[in-house]
């Protein structure tokens, strides 16, 4: 090989390439290092109610280390993210020392019983919430599901005297159950619930919801109509003295 002219000019020329890909790679890494790009500015935007301020300042101090070069946005990203509100984060630079993160907040819909909130998309997620919510119940498969129907038979019952539901709940075998937040507890099957649903909101409306005398439970699985129950009268024990 050494007595090869042309194969030695090409190891030479690869190793002086190689050489100057090193040094400028050593070089640009030495100046992306420096502080003399430091990162001035965090600027988190989005329409927040629950993350606070707080909670910003401390994942700046403790995740968004580095300059304008060497912050991680990934890492950045994954810690706002892990606040119990932030449903989606996205983390961009701004030439030449900003940092821009837009948080999605989670705005919350509902209870998934007592084991987490349930948001608008139909997502479960950990968060501490003292809002009046509705409490759903229903298979782990079935949180979207319940959250869809959930408007469609809000809508339904906001007709009835702004009825609304309290709980909403589904079956593994795919039956509804709705209770108001007037104790009315609705049966509605696991067929044709939105047009069972429909005409009971109309008969109520038009007859029952004048009645003196409320309803404690309406059963909508009938093909050709439902049946009411009002309320049970406790009857008072008549007491007996000796004689």
């Amino acid at each position: 090989m050494w007595d090869k002219p042309r194969v030695l000019n090409w190891i030479a020329n690869f190793l002086n390439a190689l050489a100057a890909v090193m040094f400028l790679y050593g070089l640009v890494y030495v100046v992306v290092h420096l502080p003399i790009f430091p990162l001035k500015e965090v600027r988190v935007e989005g329409q927040l109610e629950h993350v606070t301020r707080e909670q910003i300042k401390l994942i700046v101090d403790r995740h968004l280390q580095g300059n304008f070069f060497t912050v991680d946005v990934v890492k950045a990203r994954d810690s706002f993210q892990k606040l119990p509100w932030a449903r989606k984060v996205s983390v961009r630079k701004r030439w030449p020392d900003k940092l821009e993160v837009v948080v999605e907040e989670q705005k919350e819909l509902a209870r998934w019983g007592n084991i987490a909130l349930v948001n608008t998309y139909g997502e479960l997620f950990h968060a501490a919430s003292d809002s009046d919510l509705p409490v759903f119940y229903g298979p782990g498969d079935g949180v979207k599901e319940v959250a869809q129907y959930y408007g469609k038979y809000s809508q339904i019952l906001a007709g009835v005297n702004g009825m609304r539901i309290a709980q909403l709940a589904l079956t593994p075998r795919r039956a509804w159950q709705i209770k108001t937040d007037k104790g009315l507890v609705i049966e509605l099957g696991r067929e044709q619930m939105e047009e069972r649903l429909q005409k009971f909101a109309g008969a109520y409306s038009q007859t029952l919801g004048g009645l003196k005398v409320g309803i404690s439970y309406a059963d909508l699985r009938y093909p050709n109509g439902f049946a009411v129950r009002k309320p049970e009268v406790a009857v008072p024990k008549r007491e007996t003295g000796a004689a």
